[in-house]
């Protein structure tokens, strides 16, 4: 089911259009090779690079929760748009692994960051299309009241994987990415959207206990209820048969021929996987920016950490189109086309 699709071309009202300002990002200092990562479940170093092209990724220390590597995130980010947390309108964390049940992981982080209370801040969690969905809401408010916000996706998956699960202890990393949006020149700016969620294959990847249905409990515990679960031969099947006909749909809409894109910066759930969408998009004149082998799967954060990665190294250069595709839990598909 489409939730959301905006057009490019001139917003409505005149508005200015709203664009992507700066960009930041922070990965965890403790880096995990492949032997720390799979030794508890029986897999070694040839065998995931081999099935997922992950060399090493990156893990919280003890005392780092959600909110300090969305904080880092976002001073990197403000810095590089030049604007200050006490400019902002908005503060939203794209998360499934917040801080806490309460309050929202974004209040923790505004007052991090030293936000002011005229600031809303509040979290979203669309699982790894997280930070793409939070862009796309938080664009549609910007065009409706102005301001700037700053949009962060940022996951500490390391604290519910299983180790000795060797589906999921491989695949994923800890991190944090950011941007700032902002008012932008015309024929700039995020020029497009398009967020489907596909709730028949929910069961896909889940935890399934320490919520309201099934609260915290010896048994829960015991079950290892609380770990992240994921079918990834099923999640593979969605991503081939869903992403790719959404991305024709919202080129479509957009008016945008897909030899026109320039870049694409797609969720790092797997390298391997990451070859096959690329090719199954077909857009030949897109770069393919990847960080999943030396960062892993970041969750929400892999969308602006690997954008952000791309900015630094200077690849992006004005005027050049980006597409950003984030997909995952949900089941959920969040796109983004965004003119740099």
């Amino acid at each position: 089911m489409t939730l959301a699709t905006t057009a490019h071309g001139r917003p409505p009202g005149g508005q200015s259009p709203v664009g992507v300002l700066g960009t930041g990002s922070y990965l965890p200092g403790h880096v995990v090779g492949n032997d720390e990562a799979g030794e508890p479940a029986g897999v070694d170093d040839a065998w995931i690079v081999r099935k997922t092209g992950i060399r090493t990724r990156r893990w919280a220390k003890p005392d780092e929760a959600t909110s300090d590597l969305a904080a880092a995130a976002g001073r990197a980010a403000l810095r590089s748009a030049g604007i200050s947390a006490r400019d902002l309108s908005l503060v939203v964390v794209a998360t499934s692994t917040p801080d806490t049940p309460q309050p929202p992981t974004a209040a923790v982080v505004a007052d991090l960051i030293g936000a002011t209370p005229a600031t809303a801040a509040f979290d979203l969690n669309a699982v790894c299309s997280g930070f793409v969905f939070a862009l796309s809401v938080v664009q549609r408010t910007l065009l409706a009241s102005g301001g700037h916000a700053l949009v962060i996706g940022a996951d500490v998956y390391s604290r519910i994987l299983d180790r000795t699960d060797r589906r999921t202890t491989v695949l994923f990393g800890d991190g944090a990415g950011a941007v700032v949006l902002g008012p932008t020149d015309a024929g700039r700016g995020v020029l497009a959207t398009h967020l489907a969620t596909f709730p028949a294959y929910r069961d896909l990847i889940e935890v399934a206990a320490g919520g309201s249905r099934r609260p915290a409990s010896e048994e829960t515990l015991a079950e290892g209820a609380h770990y992240f679960r994921m079918n990834g031969r099923a999640v593979r099947e969605f991503v081939a048969e869903h992403v790719p006909p959404a991305v024709h749909e919202m080129l479509r809409r957009a008016g945008v021929r897909p030899d026109e894109i320039d870049h694409l910066v797609p969720h790092q759930a797997n390298a391997i996987m990451l070859d096959e969408l690329a090719d199954a998009l077909g857009l030949p004149n897109a770069r393919l920016h990847t960080t999943v082998a030396d960062y892993g799967n970041t969750g929400a954060a892999s969308v602006p950490v690997t954008l952000d990665a791309a900015v630094a190294s200077g690849a992006v250069r004005p005027g050049e189109l980006a597409l950003l595709a984030g997909f995952g839990g949900g089941m959920a598909a969040g796109l983004a086309l965004v003119r740099c």
